[in-house]
C-alpha cells in the first residue's frame, strides 16, 4: 500500500469533501481516503498494482477541484 498526500484548491463546503471522497473511493485500489477540508488536503492510501497517484488527481481535477 501507498500512502500520498494530495494539496487541492477549490473546495468550498463540506459538501465538496464528501464529493471528493466518494469519487475516490471507488476508485480500483483505494482502501482509504480523508479529504481536510480545513487545510484543503486529500490523504489516500491505496494499492499501486491497481491505480496510481496520476489517476487519483486526474479524478479530483475532473470533480473541479484543482491538484496543487
Amino acid at each position: 500500500m501507498k500512502n500520498v498526500t494530495f494539496r487541492t484548491e477549490g473546495m468550498s463546503c463540506p459538501s465538496c469533501v464528501k464529493k471528493i471522497e466518494v469519487a475516490v473511493s471507488r476508485l480500483p485500489g483505494v482502501s482509504t481516503v480523508q479529504v481536510l477540508f480545513t487545510t484543503a488536503k486529500v490523504k489516500t492510501s491505496f494499492d499501486e498494482t491497481l491505480t496510481n497517484e496520476s489517476i487519483i488527481a486526474a479524478t479530483i481535477d475532473r470533480l473541479g477541484y484543482h491538484v496543487l
